[in-house]
């Protein structure tokens, strides 16, 4: 019943997800750079964008997650909204989600830059503990040996909060995080795919799914409700390493939610 018989407006995004996923691995442009989401106040934004994140993916793992799933819950939805709904939700889904995202992105980033423009006006140890603390969300992401520099440099700087040489280096480090923070994209079709996702628990409640790990049925609003559980969770509990854009995700159920209520879609089965 689900997938097989893939649908037209399906396929077809199957087909641009994976060309171009295929075009980045050429490197011929930089399609990542060029076409992911960047923050608003990041040199490399462009207003196209807050459409073409979409459609970029950052490994195979994470163009096949979500291709995957358009194709198993795709084609059902399809032919029970039409090709035009369908592919409207998609679009709501995924710029809905993207904006919400967007929102939080910029309070954070924000922040980031008002933080780093205390420390760069009024360097301290305060000023950079803050920095890291408050702006960056701590250096547990990085690379062990990035981490143990940040440390000795601020152990260091705090016994000699006066010394020039230490002020310079904490001004590189604040720009070097500064500038790679506020240049991490968001990318993937996973906001579009989680408004499916739910139109599907949605419109399809008691449909039995097998899960693959483990092999046990479940019915579509359990499995959908474990997503949503699982996307709010780790929104919550979000850690500097975390580089998943939950909220994006939760953004897509909410706009095909409230989509679907505006078409006043009630569950079929």
């Amino acid at each position: 019943m689900l997938g097989f018989n893939i649908t037209p407006v399906v396929k077809n995004l199957l087909i641009i997800n994976i060309a171009i996923f295929v075009v980045q691995q050429f490197d011929i442009i930089p399609i990542r750079d060029l076409f992911s989401y960047h923050y608003i106040h990041s040199e490399s934004f462009k207003p196209f964008q807050v459409i073409t994140y979409m459609f970029v993916h950052a490994d195979f793992g994470h163009l096949l997650g979500n291709m995957f799933a358009l194709f198993i819950f795709g084609p059902m939805l399809e032919r029970t909204l039409g090709q035009k709904r369908f592919l409207l939700m998609y679009a709501v889904a995924g710029l809905g989600g993207g904006a919400m995202f967007a929102a939080l992105d910029y309070y954070d980033k924000f922040q980031l830059e008002q933080l780093a423009e205390l420390y760069l006006n009024s360097p301290s140890p305060e000023t950079f503990g803050n920095f890291i603390r408050e702006g960056v969300g701590g250096i547990s992401g990085f690379r062990f040996e990035y981490q143990q520099a940040v440390k000795e440099f601020a152990g260091a700087f705090d016994q000699n909060p006066e010394s020039s040489v230490l002020i310079g280096q904490g001004r590189q480090i604040v720009n070097d995080l500064t500038y790679f923070k506020l240049n991490i994209p968001m990318m993937g079709a996973s906001g579009a795919v989680y408004g499916i996702l739910l139109a599907f628990g949605y419109l399809f409640p008691n449909a039995k799914l097998m899960l693959l790990f483990p092999p046990i049925p479940i019915k579509a609003k359990y499995l959908v409700g474990a997503y949503a559980l699982f996307e709010i969770y780790g929104e919550l509990q979000r850690t500097p390493g975390d580089n998943v854009a939950h909220l994006a995700h939760l953004g897509g159920m909410l706009f095909a939610f409230l989509l679907l209520k505006k078409w006043g879609m009630k569950a079929l089965y």
